[in-house]
């Protein structure tokens, strides 16, 4: 069949796409309310180590990116959907059975690795139709209604908790990948046609990944798209704490979490409509320094007050701080991918992992570096902008003063 042919129309093309990428949000931000008790259940001892719940998953994403993405080049884009699906069910089993951390551990783990399948291969096929600034429209458009997923996600969870045991978040996941997939096997056609197949080999893996880790904007982007994502696992494992422990919110926690987010998705919402405009290097380029200011000032200002500002200085500086987050996400991704569309799935797969994999150790320290203070994820934050920077910089090289000249 002719991709071009009986394919959904862009509207359900882009939902589509945002519902197989949400599934990764809805399993790390729809397990923050219940990580006290999971930890408790469990017998976690020292609380910050409920935070590897979440950088399991991450981990989990990182490795599954490297398989699904290569074998999708050789197999099309729907099968290595299914199969990753599949995985991720089996994962959330073993989570939703697990009577030690350990299990529990692998269990998200395996839930990672599954959701890796339609995570990356979805991005292949979103660069199979679109490319450009047009690609970067349309991700950003999935990045909208993904944000919707953390939004929603704690107050799920959360509702889940008030019914029933924190299991019960990992069935209704089953349920909800099920739906996701039969919907993507009746209605998405396979983008891939069997004439643009290439074999699959750990050679042509290997080339690949040379070329991508040899070329400088895909490599440098996807570097500075990695330190981005650090930082903001970093707010993500510790924002049960933050939240619920330093501002004693309690059950009111996903509300304020979901007013973060929204700050996210409506970053991601402008981005779609300036990007044609003005180009996605050039609205990275002024996020990031944006980000990176208002970081350091933030930060200081903290210092001062000893790590526990007024609640309102916190939520001022999130909304800002994340909306400038969410134009970053909506680019830096696209700007890596830009030069490799002859090799979409395995390209899709090394800046995927890549930036996973650079992500989970800088956003794990960072949350295990919690102290009961705003300083870590501010530190943090601080940092990681900075050395986006300069990575963007040098990815522009010679061309940087017309790329920054805004």
């Amino acid at each position: 069949m002719n991709p071009e042919q009986h394919k959904p129309a862009f509207a359900e093309f882009v939902i589509l796409m945002a519902m197989m990428t949400s599934i990764v949000a809805l399993s790390i931000d729809g397990m923050l309310p219940a990580l006290p008790k999971i930890g408790q259940e469990l017998g976690v001892i020292e609380a910050n180590n409920n935070q590897l719940i979440l950088s399991l998953l991450f981990l989990g994403l990182a490795v599954g990116q490297l398989v699904f993405g290569p074998i999708s080049d050789s197999t099309g884009r729907k099968r290595p959907i299914y199969a990753g699906f599949i995985v991720f069910m089996v994962g959330c089993i073993l989570s939703i059975v697990s009577t030690n951390f350990s299990l529990m551990l692998l269990g998200r783990f395996l839930q990672g690795f599954g959701v890796a399948g339609p995570r990356a291969v979805s991005m292949a096929l979103v660069r199979d139709r679109f490319e450009g600034e047009a690609m970067a429209r349309v991700m950003s458009y999935v990045m909208t209604i993904f944000i919707l997923a953390p939004m929603l996600a704690p107050a799920y969870g959360q509702a889940i908790l008030a019914f029933a045991t924190w299991r019960w978040i990992f069935a209704s996941f089953i349920l909800l990948a099920a739906l996701t997939m039969v919907w993507f096997a009746l209605r998405q056609p396979e983008t891939l046609l069997p004439e643009r197949r290439k074999a699959f080999s750990l050679g042509r893996i290997l080339l690949g990944t040379k070329e991508v880790l040899n070329h400088r904007i895909a490599f440098s982007y996807t570097l500075a798209a990695g330190l981005i994502q650090g930082a903001f696992l970093g707010y993500l494992n510790s924002s049960q704490q933050i939240f619920q422990d330093q501002y004693g919110l309690g059950e009111r926690f996903p509300l304020f979490f979901a007013i973060v987010a929204l700050s996210l998705g409506g970053a991601s919402f402008v981005n779609a409509q300036l990007v044609m405009r003005f180009g996605m290097k050039r609205l990275a380029h002024i996020s990031v320094r944006a980000l990176a200011v208002l970081s350091l000032l933030a930060l200081a200002i903290s210092y001062v007050q000893q790590g526990n500002p007024p609640f309102w200085q916190v939520m001022t500086y999130f909304l800002s701080a994340f909306f400038f987050v969410g134009i970053l996400f909506g680019n830096l991704n696209a700007i890596a991918m830009q030069p490799l569309g002859h090799i979409a799935g395995i390209g899709s797969a090394i800046v995927g992992s890549l930036g996973s994999l650079i992500s989970v150790p800088i956003g794990t320290y960072v949350g295990l570096s919690y102290n009961g203070t705003i300083l870590p994820i501010l530190m943090g934050l601080s940092l990681l902008s900075v050395l986006s920077i300069g990575v963007m910089i040098w990815a522009e090289g010679t061309r940087k003063a017309r790329v920054l000249r805004v």
